[in-house]
C-alpha cells in the first residue's frame, strides 16, 4: 500500500526530494520512468463533475448511492499501472531475453525449462520464454556449457554453425572463425555449412577455416568450468584474446615471435602462472605497467 502511495505521489510531481531520491533509489525505477515516457501521451477522458452530480440528482432512486469523485491523477495512475503490467508481461514473454557475461566474469541461469547454462567470459546468450516448451532455439555467441532437461528437440545457433540435441550436456565455443562442439553426455547434433557431424559421450569436433578435427576427451565436463583451458594446436594471437577475455587485461607484444603452435593447459585463476607459461614457451618477457595492462618484450 505504501509503495503504491508512493508511486502517485511521484506520477503527481508531489514527492520531495527526499522521497525522490528514496524513490529512485528503488530497482524497479527505471521501469516506472520507461512506462511514464510511453504513457506520457495518453489523457484521461474529461471527467465533468457538474454533470455527473446533475444527471444523478435528476434521477429517482430507491436507494441512495454514493458516487466517489476521484481526482484526474488517479485515473492517470490507474492507466499507467495496467499498462505497465501488460508491458512486462510482453517484455517478459514475447521480448528478446539476454544473459550476458563480461570479461573475466561467468555467468550461471537457467531456461524456462530449467536446463542449465553457465557462460564463460565474453559471452553472450539470446532467447524468448514465449512458448518455449514448443520451440526450445537460443542464440550464443561466444562459449557456453549446457545441462539440457529432456523434452523436445534443443537448438543453439551460432554465427558458425547449429547445435541440437534433446537432453545431454555439452559445451559450444565460437571465437572467430574457429567452432568447437564437445558432448559430455548423450548425443548432439553439429551442422556447419553442407557438414553434419553426430557426437555422442567423450567426443569433440572443431571447424576452423573450413577444416575439420575430431578429437576424444576423458573429462566429464569442460575444465574452464575448473578454472583452466586447454589448448591444442593454438596460435599466439589466439591464445592472448582468451587470455584477456578471462582477466578482462590488455596484452601487447612488441617483439617478433614464432609461429608455434601451443597445445597444453593454462590457468585462468593464476595470472602470474598463466603469463608465465606464454613467456616460456614464445621466449618472452612480461611485463606489467598497469594492473590491467601486460606488454611482452623479447627476451
Amino acid at each position: 500500500m505504501e509503495e503504491n502511495h508512493i508511486l502517485a505521489k511521484w506520477l503527481n510531481n508531489d514527492l520531495t526530494e527526499a522521497e525522490l531520491a528514496e524513490f529512485k533509489a528503488n530497482p524497479d525505477y527505471e521501469k516506472y520512468e520507461k512506462i511514464k515516457n510511453y504513457t506520457a501521451h495518453l489523457e484521461a477522458p474529461d471527467f465533468n463533475e457538474e454533470k455527473i452530480l446533475e444527471n444523478t440528482i435528476s434521477h429517482k432512486k430507491n436507494a441512495p448511492k454514493v458516487i466517489p469523485l476521484f481526482k484526474k491523477w488517479l485515473f492517470k495512475a490507474a492507466a499507467v499501472l495496467v499498462i505497465g503490467l501488460g508491458i512486462t508481461f510482453m517484455v517478459q514473454n514475447f521480448a528478446s531475453q539476454t544473459q550476458y557475461a563480461p570479461n573475466g566474469k561467468r555467468t550461471t541461469f537457467l531456461l524456462p525449462d530449467n536446463s542449465e547454462v553457465v557462460l564463460n567470459a565474453g559471452s553472450e546468450i539470446e532467447y524468448k520464454k514465449w512458448n518455449w516448451n514448443n520451440k526450445r532455439n537460443l542464440k550464443l555467441q561466444g562459449e557456453a556449457y549446457f545441462k539440457v532437461a529432456k523434452g523436445k528437440k534443443f537448438e543453439v545457433a551460432t554465427d558458425l554453425g547449429k547445435v541440437a540435441v534433446l537432453g545431454t550436456q555439452f559445451n559450444v565455443k565460437v571465437r572467430k572463425s574457429r567452432f568447437d562442439v564437445t558432448c559430455f553426455e548423450g548425443r548432439v547434433k553439429v551442422n556447419y555449412k553442407e557438414k553434419e557431424v553426430i557426437l555422442t559421450h567423450g567426443q569433440s569436433v572443431t571447424f576452423e577455416n573450413g577444416k575439420q578435427i575430431n578429437t576424444t576427451i576423458n573429462a566429464s565436463k569442460p575444465e574452464w568450468l575448473e578454472n583452466a583451458i586447454t589448448f591444442n594446436k593454438e596460435n599466439l594471437p589466439n591464445l592472448l584474446d582468451e587470455i584477456q577475455r578471462q582477466y578482462n587485461i590488455s596484452i601487447e607484444v612488441k617483439a617478433k615471435y614464432s609461429d608455434e603452435l601451443f597445445t597444453g593447459k593454462i590457468p585462468i585463476d593464476n595470472l602470474d602462472v598463466a603469463l608465465r607459461i606464454i613467456a616460456t614457451t614464445y621466449h618472452l618477457e612480461p611485463n606489467k605497467i598497469a594492473p590491467n595492462k601486460i606488454i611482452f618484450e623479447g627476451k
